[in-house]
């Protein structure tokens, strides 16, 4: 259950870095030194973790709950936790969001899965966030690629996201969808959040 359960996802939300050990396993000790420095930075909103940053497509189940466990143990008592969802399957999507809600999540960043750079609909987009809709009442957070990678949700769609399924609704700051040649504009939950393109990073790659 989330620690922070009025948690409306606007502001400043870093998605922090997971360490590794040379044989590839987590180094937890650094991590929880890396949380502590960012969650003592003044004026966060929350933080976001088994995303890109945490090497998410690169780490196992146990991984992912793991991350989850040591960051609420660091940060949890006084920031909320954005939880990633990774993956292609909207059955397991929804798994993954019922064990983060569980671990004490109190949002979460959906990732489009991967086949739909080979196409998609706006009925396939609903149809996964719906899934995860069923499966927990946590805010959901619409991570937009660029249009072109395939990835990305056309407005049309996600408005229909916006208006169909209930956590995932328009900001009530009445800005503007906006876009740049770095960063899309997702609008969601009492927020517009900024999400973009990252390089890969190096995880088992």
């Amino acid at each position: 259950m989330s620690r922070h359960p009025n948690f409306v996802p606007q502001g400043v939300i870093p998605a922090v870095l997971l360490p590794f050990h040379e044989d590839l396993s987590i180094d937890e000790a650094s991590f929880r030194s890396h949380l502590r420095d960012v969650g003592a930075v003044p004026g966060l909103s929350a933080v976001t973790i088994n995303a890109h940053s945490t090497e998410v497509a690169s780490c196992t189940a146990d991984e992912q709950r793991r991350v989850m466990e040591i960051t609420c143990e660091e940060v949890g008592d006084t920031l909320p936790i954005v939880h990633g969802v990774w993956t292609d399957g909207s059955l397991e999507a929804a798994r993954i969001a019922r064990r983060a809600q569980a671990g004490g999540a109190s949002a979460l960043l959906v990732f489009p899965p991967a086949p739909f750079t080979l196409g998609q609909s706006a009925e396939m987009a609903l149809a996964h966030f719906k899934t995860i809709s069923d499966a927990t009442d946590l805010p959901l957070i619409v991570f937009q690629y660029p249009l072109a990678t395939g990835q990305g949700y056309p407005a049309a769609t996600l408005e229909r996201l916006f208006d169909e399924v209930p956590t995932s609704a328009p900001s009530r700051t009445g800005r503007p969808w906006c876009r740049s040649t770095r960063v899309r504009f997702a609008r969601c939950k009492g927020a517009i959040v900024p999400s973009t393109c990252c390089p890969p990073t190096a995880r088992g790659f």
